[in-house]
């Protein structure tokens, strides 16, 4: 996979980092962080520029989240359910958790679609409840833009500093994740404390 990413980088720099990062928002197994890392290490070599590349990456981000929010409208509320609880079953999710999760989303859907970028397959699959629950696509691009746009920005500025040496992230990148993930609970907590006592 990286040997083809980088290929593909290769060919067609900017646009193929756009497309790669598309790619990995519709299907959550195609790594982003090798991709973006990868990035910044094109731009450590001078191939394209650091703003070059996060503008790429996240405008790449958007597009495949588009894909995801399309299928979210579609689809009724029931078979997307059954759907996710299908592909559910090879992570340990039930069908009850699936219709948490959406309940959870209609109470907390800005916060869910803006941090869950930051987190790992999350940031694919906040895509399909969002276009589900109908919320304004303006809305789901600023939101998706921005958090995409903190995702990337981190992991180019480590590619591009940790140049040629850049796959050496991904011994350290799953410690990295789960920072990522604790940092984007405590920041939706605390924007659902902060509202409930707005109110």
């Amino acid at each position: 996979m990286i040997e083809w990413a980088t290929d593909v980088i290769d060919a067609i720099g900017l646009v193929g980092v756009a497309v790669l990062v598309a790619l990995e928002s519709i299907f959550p197994p195609i790594p982003s962080e090798l991709i973006l890392l990868l990035a910044g290490f094109n731009v450590s070599e001078g191939r394209f520029g650091f703003l070059g590349g996060v503008v790429a990456s996240t405008v790449g981000s958007v597009v495949g989240a588009y894909v995801l929010y399309g299928i979210g409208r579609l689809v009724s509320d029931e078979r997307l359910e059954r759907f996710l609880a299908g592909i559910g079953r090879f992570v340990g999710l039930k069908e009850a958790d699936v219709h948490k999760g959406f309940a959870w989303f209609e109470r907390h859907g800005t916060t869910v679609v803006l941090f869950g970028r930051l987190v790992p397959v999350v940031r694919s699959v906040v895509s399909i409840p969002a276009g589900s629950d109908k919320m304004p696509l303006a809305r789901f691009t600023l939101l998706t833009a921005a958090g995409s746009l903190a995702w990337n920005t981190a992991w180019i500025a480590i590619g591009w500093g940790l140049g040629d040496q850049w796959e050496k992230a991904g011994e350290w990148g799953d410690y990295l994740q789960y920072a990522v993930v604790a940092a984007a609970v405590l920041g939706s907590g605390w924007l659902v404390y902060r509202s409930r006592r707005s109110r």
